[in-house]
C-alpha cells in the first residue's frame, strides 16, 4: 500500500461507496421519501449525484495512476493493467445485474447497472488519457455535444428504458470522467493552475445550469446538463473534504478505510441487502416499518465497516 496516499481522495472515495451503498438499501424500501430516491426522469435528487461521486474518485487518480504504471511498467503493460481492471469491473457488474434480474428486482429486464456505466466509461478514457488536458477538455465537451443531439433526435426512447442509460448511456459517463480527469490535473497541479481547480468546478456547475434551461437534468438520460452539474457538484465536495483535511488537520477516519477497498464493499453490500430480500417477506424490507429500516441500515454499515477496519488492519488493499 503506497504511503503517499492523499488523504482527501480516500475520504470522498469512502464518502461516495458509503452513500452508494445506503443508496441502493433505501431504493428497496417504500417507507424512504422520493427525494431520498432517484428521479424517475427529468430532476435532480440528492441520490442522483452518488454515482458521479464516485466518477469523480476515479478521476482524481486514474491520470496519476496511469503515468506511474507507464514509467514503471512501459505502455503495453499499462494499457492491458487498465483494459484488464474496468473489463473486470463490467464483469462484475453483469455478476450482480443478473442476479438482480434472476430475482425481480430490475424490472427494465436489462442487464445494466452503475458498475457496467462505470467499466465503460473506464475503457473510452483509456483512448484518451495520455493526452494533454487540453485536448482531453475538448474530447469531453465534444461527447457532450455529440451525445445530447443524438439523444435528442434517436436514442431517447430505448435510453429511459435501460437502467443508467444503458450501452449508449455509457458515452456520457465517459464524458464525465474524461473531464474528471482534466479536472484532476489541475488540483494536483501546481501554482495558479492548483488555484484554478475551484474555478474550473463552479464553472462546469455553472454551465450545467445554464444549459438546464435548452437540456433537462435527467440521471435517466445521462443528459449533457446532468453531467456537468453533478461534476462540478462532486469536484466542490471533493474540495470542502480536501480544506478540511488541510485548514483542520481532520483525518476521517471512518471514510478512509471505507475508501480503500471500495468494490469489495460495494459488492459485499449485496449480500447484506438480500438477507433482508431473499426471505420473501415483504414486512422485512421492502414495506419495513421505519424503526425496522433504520435498525437494518444500521446493521447494513456497521458489518461493512467491521470488514473495512478489519482490511485496513491488515494492511489489504484490494483492487480491480
Amino acid at each position: 500500500m503506497k504511503s503517499d496516499r492523499i488523504s482527501s481522495i480516500d475520504q470522498f472515495r469512502g464518502f461516495a461507496i458509503l452513500t452508494m451503498v445506503l443508496a441502493n438499501y433505501m431504493g428497496g424500501a417504500s417507507i424512504i421519501p422520493a427525494w431520498l430516491k432517484h428521479a424517475p426522469d427529468v430532476g435532480l435528487t440528492v441520490i442522483d449525484l452518488i454515482a458521479p461521486f464516485f466518477i469523480f474518485a476515479i478521476g482524481l487518480t486514474y491520470g496519476l495512476s496511469f503515468r506511474h504504471r507507464l514509467e514503471r511498467d512501459g505502455a503495453f503493460k499499462t494499457h492491458s493493467h487498465f483494459f484488464t481492471r474496468y473489463l473486470a469491473i463490467i464483469g462484475l457488474g453483469a455478476i450482480i445485474s443478473a442476479g438482480e434480474t434472476a430475482f425481480g428486482l430490475n424490472p427494465s429486464s436489462i442487464d445494466w447497472g452503475v458498475l457496467q456505466a462505470i467499466g465503460m466509461a473506464g475503457l473510452i478514457t483509456l483512448i484518451v488519457i495520455r493526452l494533454p488536458s487540453v485536448y482531453r477538455w475538448i474530447i469531453g465537451a465534444g461527447i457532450l455535444v455529440v451525445y445530447q443531439v443524438v439523444l435528442d433526435h434517436f436514442w431517447l426512447d430505448i435510453v429511459v428504458r435501460s437502467p443508467h442509460g444503458g450501452l449508449f448511456g455509457s458515452l456520457n459517463w465517459a464524458a464525465m470522467l474524461i473531464l474528471g480527469t482534466a479536472l484532476a490535473d489541475l488540483f494536483h497541479g501546481e501554482g495558479r493552475w492548483k488555484k484554478a481547480f475551484p474555478w474550473a468546478s463552479l464553472a462546469v456547475l455553472a454551465a450545467g445550469i445554464a444549459l438546464a434551461f435548452l437540456s433537462p437534468v435527467s440521471k435517466l438520460r445521462v443528459s449533457t446538463s446532468y453531467v456537468l452539474v453533478s461534476l462540478g457538484a462532486s469536484a466542490l465536495l471533493f474540495l470542502l473534504f480536501h480544506w478540511l483535511t488541510g485548514r483542520f488537520n481532520w483525518r476521517g477516519r471512518f471514510l478512509v478505510v471505507w475508501g480503500k477497498n471500495p468494490l469489495v464493499l460495494y459488492f459485499l453490500h449485496y449480500l447484506v441487502i438480500g438477507t433482508f430480500f431473499l426471505p420473501g417477506i415483504p414486512a422485512i424490507y421492502q414495506a419495513a416499518p421505519l424503526w425496522l429500516v433504520l435498525l437494518e441500515m444500521a446493521a447494513l454499515i456497521g458489518g461493512i465497516s467491521a470488514v473495512a477496519y478489519w482490511l485496513d488492519r491488515k494492511n489489504i488493499v484490494i483492487s480491480l
